[in-house]
């Protein structure tokens, strides 16, 4: 329902749930919704709760005000001390809850609306997500090395995949700033719409989503996600016995008999 109790406990990180989607929206308008040491919890708790909540069957990200994020807080405290600190070590970091991780490992459906620019760790987050709609005056930055930095969110990873290796060695290594036409044709973004209806455009989207079967999306991504790293007849086996609990499913059957009685189906999520 509208109005869910917001997981994160935070007012920089806030949660809503309509028609089956929920959206996660980054809320530091004042600081280009820069990302805190606090909020990365926040976000983390956010994407859990909606993964985990069987009303959800898509998740909308996005940003408040004219950025969507433009990068990590590296200010003062919080993740500045966190990295800098002599008592942290590659030997005891644990990143399993960390947003990229908990973004990558997700069932449900996530579509980003970049409602403004993106940069850094902002960009990271947005390639996270499996479908992006982009407004047509927002930017993506992968300025890492212009900082003395990696994409260290998992942009190393998914920008080959995404657009193949001359590409992302491109964007990466020159740190340049793309706008919202060369993301399109490149295919960073599934489309470029005007401004003012970004966000609408992404719930549009996961409400055409949330009307399929939760289930059957759900272990379609899940497939995806598997494939990435399968030779192709492991992965076949493995899409087979996806299926085997599907078709025992009650959704399974509505599918079928909508189809024959030339109806819109209401599936379940059983």
């Amino acid at each position: 329902m509208a109005g869910e109790r917001n997981p994160s406990g935070s007012d920089e990180v806030l949660y809503d749930v309509a028609d089956h989607v929920a959206t996660i929206t980054i809320n530091r308008p004042e600081q280009q919704n820069t990302i805190s040491g606090p909020m990365l919890d926040a976000l983390s708790k956010c994407l859990l709760a909606a993964d985990a909540d069987p009303d959800v069957r898509a998740m909308v990200i996005t940003g408040s005000g004219r950025f969507f994020c433009a990068g990590l807080d590296l200010r003062g405290g919080g993740i500045s001390s966190n990295l800098s600190s002599q008592r942290s070590s590659p030997a005891t970091l644990d990143l399993r809850n960390t947003p990229p991780t908990v973004l990558h490992s997700l069932d449900t459906p996530t579509i980003c609306a970049l409602n403004g620019s993106a940069a850094g760790y902002g960009m990271d987050l947005a390639l996270g997500c499996d479908i992006r709609i982009m407004a047509d005056n927002a930017k993506l930055a992968a300025a890492f090395t212009a900082r003395g930095v990696v994409p260290e969110s998992g942009g190393t990873w998914i920008l080959p995949r995404l657009i193949g290796w001359s590409k992302a060695a491109e964007l990466i290594f020159t740190g340049r700033t793309l706008m919202a036409d060369e993301c399109e044709r490149m295919g960073l973004v599934s489309r470029v719409v005007p401004a003012a209806e970004t966000l609408a455009a992404a719930q549009a989207l996961g409400r055409e989503i949330a009307g399929n079967a939760p289930m059957a999306v759900q272990s379609s991504k899940r497939m995806m996600r598997m494939g990435m790293n399968e030779t192709f007849n492991d992965h076949v086996h493995h899409v087979f016995l996806q299926l085997l609990p599907l078709f025992q499913s009650e959704d399974f059957k509505e599918g079928m008999a909508s189809f024959m009685e030339k109806r819109k189906p209401v599936f379940k999520g059983r």
